[in-house]
Protein backbone atom coordinates (compact mmCIF):
# COMPACT_ATOMS: atom_id res chain seq x y z
CA UNK A 1 0.00 0.00 0.00
CA UNK A 2 0.75 3.08 -0.95
CA UNK A 3 1.65 6.65 2.54
CA UNK A 4 -1.52 7.52 3.49
CA UNK A 5 -2.57 11.07 4.35
CA UNK A 6 -4.37 12.13 7.32
CA UNK A 7 -7.45 14.30 7.51
CA UNK A 8 -9.72 15.14 10.64
CA UNK A 9 -13.66 14.74 11.23
CA UNK A 10 -14.90 16.00 13.91
CA UNK A 11 -12.69 15.58 17.54
CA UNK A 12 -11.76 12.00 15.24
CA UNK A 13 -8.26 11.98 13.55
CA UNK A 14 -8.08 9.84 10.31
CA UNK A 15 -4.73 8.05 8.48
CA UNK A 16 -6.30 7.16 5.48
CA UNK A 17 -4.71 4.48 3.32
CA UNK A 18 -5.86 3.72 -0.42
CA UNK A 19 -8.63 1.74 0.75
CA UNK A 20 -9.29 1.96 4.43
CA UNK A 21 -8.66 4.48 7.41
CA UNK A 22 -7.83 3.77 10.88
CA UNK A 23 -10.35 5.37 13.35
CA UNK A 24 -9.57 5.41 17.26
CA UNK A 25 -11.07 2.24 18.32
CA UNK A 26 -11.32 0.45 15.41
CA UNK A 27 -11.52 0.32 11.38
CA UNK A 28 -13.75 1.43 9.22
CA UNK A 29 -14.12 1.54 5.49
CA UNK A 30 -13.63 5.10 3.21
CA UNK A 31 -14.11 3.38 -0.07
CA UNK A 32 -11.71 4.77 -2.51
CA UNK A 33 -12.62 7.58 -5.02
CA UNK A 34 -10.24 6.17 -7.38
CA UNK A 35 -11.31 5.92 -11.08
CA UNK A 36 -9.57 2.37 -11.48
CA UNK A 37 -11.05 1.27 -8.45
CA UNK A 38 -14.28 2.56 -9.53
CA UNK A 39 -14.15 0.75 -12.85
CA UNK A 40 -13.41 -2.42 -11.10
CA UNK A 41 -16.18 -2.07 -8.62
CA UNK A 42 -18.54 -2.09 -11.43
CA UNK A 43 -17.33 -4.99 -13.28
CA UNK A 44 -17.73 -6.72 -9.53
CA UNK A 45 -20.99 -4.88 -8.66
CA UNK A 46 -21.96 -6.71 -12.23
CA UNK A 47 -20.51 -9.87 -11.48
CA UNK A 48 -21.82 -10.37 -8.17
CA UNK A 49 -24.60 -7.78 -7.06
CA UNK A 50 -26.53 -7.04 -10.56
CA UNK A 51 -28.39 -10.39 -10.80
CA UNK A 52 -30.29 -9.37 -7.29
CA UNK A 53 -29.88 -5.32 -7.32
CA UNK A 54 -30.16 -5.07 -11.27
CA UNK A 55 -27.71 -4.21 -14.06
CA UNK A 56 -28.46 -0.60 -13.51
CA UNK A 57 -29.03 -0.36 -9.25
CA UNK A 58 -32.60 -0.48 -9.78
CA UNK A 59 -33.42 -3.19 -7.11
CA UNK A 60 -36.62 -5.55 -7.50
CA UNK A 61 -39.90 -5.14 -8.09
CA UNK A 62 -41.74 -3.82 -4.56
CA UNK A 63 -38.20 -3.96 -2.90
CA UNK A 64 -40.30 -2.36 -0.04
CA UNK A 65 -43.08 -5.08 0.68
CA UNK A 66 -41.86 -8.70 2.30
CA UNK A 67 -42.46 -11.24 -0.27
CA UNK A 68 -44.02 -14.65 0.53
CA UNK A 69 -41.34 -16.02 2.60
CA UNK A 70 -41.52 -12.73 4.71
CA UNK A 71 -37.86 -11.92 2.92
CA UNK A 72 -37.85 -8.17 1.50
CA UNK A 73 -36.70 -8.13 -2.41
CA UNK A 74 -33.15 -6.43 -3.10
CA UNK A 75 -33.26 -3.39 -2.78
CA UNK A 76 -32.31 -0.44 -5.31
CA UNK A 77 -28.47 1.03 -4.93
CA UNK A 78 -29.34 3.79 -6.84
CA UNK A 79 -30.50 7.44 -5.60
CA UNK A 80 -34.34 5.82 -5.29
CA UNK A 81 -33.07 3.04 -2.65
CA UNK A 82 -31.97 3.62 1.06
CA UNK A 83 -28.22 2.66 0.48
CA UNK A 84 -26.87 5.97 0.60
CA UNK A 85 -28.43 6.07 4.21
CA UNK A 86 -25.86 4.27 5.89
CA UNK A 87 -22.55 4.74 6.57
CA UNK A 88 -19.40 2.76 5.52
CA UNK A 89 -18.78 0.37 7.90
CA UNK A 90 -22.20 -0.77 8.27
CA UNK A 91 -22.35 -1.12 4.22
CA UNK A 92 -19.18 -2.97 4.24
CA UNK A 93 -20.38 -5.54 7.22
CA UNK A 94 -23.16 -6.37 5.35
CA UNK A 95 -22.24 -6.92 2.09
CA UNK A 96 -19.31 -9.00 3.44
CA UNK A 97 -21.15 -10.82 6.48
CA UNK A 98 -24.48 -10.62 4.97
CA UNK A 99 -27.45 -9.32 6.47
CA UNK A 100 -28.70 -11.94 8.86
CA UNK A 101 -24.80 -11.76 10.23
CA UNK A 102 -25.11 -7.96 10.69
CA UNK A 103 -28.73 -7.52 11.76
CA UNK A 104 -27.91 -10.04 14.36
CA UNK A 105 -24.81 -8.21 15.96
CA UNK A 106 -27.15 -5.08 16.14
CA UNK A 107 -29.22 -7.34 17.97
CA UNK A 108 -32.10 -7.38 15.47
CA UNK A 109 -33.29 -11.39 15.43
CA UNK A 110 -36.80 -10.62 14.17
CA UNK A 111 -35.85 -9.31 10.46
CA UNK A 112 -35.42 -11.57 7.51
CA UNK A 113 -32.82 -10.44 5.54
CA UNK A 114 -32.17 -12.38 2.00
CA UNK A 115 -28.50 -10.78 1.56
CA UNK A 116 -26.07 -13.15 1.64
CA UNK A 117 -22.62 -12.70 2.90
CA UNK A 118 -20.05 -12.09 -0.10
CA UNK A 119 -16.74 -12.78 2.34
CA UNK A 120 -15.88 -16.00 1.15
CA UNK A 121 -16.79 -14.12 -2.60
CA UNK A 122 -15.00 -11.05 -2.42
CA UNK A 123 -11.88 -9.53 -0.48
CA UNK A 124 -11.99 -6.71 1.39
CA UNK A 125 -10.30 -4.61 -0.93
CA UNK A 126 -13.19 -5.78 -3.79
CA UNK A 127 -15.97 -4.76 -1.46
CA UNK A 128 -14.34 -1.65 -1.07
CA UNK A 129 -14.20 -1.15 -4.88
CA UNK A 130 -17.57 -2.11 -5.53
CA UNK A 131 -18.65 0.60 -2.88
CA UNK A 132 -16.51 2.69 -4.82
CA UNK A 133 -18.91 2.27 -7.69
CA UNK A 134 -21.82 2.02 -5.88
CA UNK A 135 -21.12 5.57 -4.37
CA UNK A 136 -19.84 6.59 -7.87
CA UNK A 137 -23.43 6.86 -9.20
CA UNK A 138 -24.92 8.96 -6.89
CA UNK A 139 -25.74 12.73 -6.82
CA UNK A 140 -23.13 14.37 -5.28
CA UNK A 141 -25.91 15.79 -2.43
CA UNK A 142 -26.65 12.03 -2.01
CA UNK A 143 -22.73 11.39 -1.45
CA UNK A 144 -22.67 14.16 0.85
CA UNK A 145 -24.96 13.02 2.72
CA UNK A 146 -23.60 9.61 2.53
CA UNK A 147 -20.54 10.63 4.11
CA UNK A 148 -22.30 12.24 6.76
CA UNK A 149 -23.45 8.98 7.87
CA UNK A 150 -20.08 7.41 7.55
CA UNK A 151 -18.50 9.98 9.80
CA UNK A 152 -21.86 9.94 12.41
CA UNK A 153 -21.17 6.22 12.52
CA UNK A 154 -17.64 6.85 13.21
CA UNK A 155 -18.06 9.20 15.70
CA UNK A 156 -20.36 6.87 17.85
CA UNK A 157 -17.88 3.88 17.68
CA UNK A 158 -20.67 1.91 15.42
Amino acid sequence: MGAGRGMKIGQISLFVLPAVALVAGGWWLLASRQPQDVRLGQQLYQENCASCHGANLEGQANWKSPDENGVLPAPPHDETGHTWHHGDRLLFEYIKLGGAAVLKKAGIDDFNSGMPGFGDVLSDQEITQTLAYIKSTWPEKLQSLQMQSTESEAQSGG
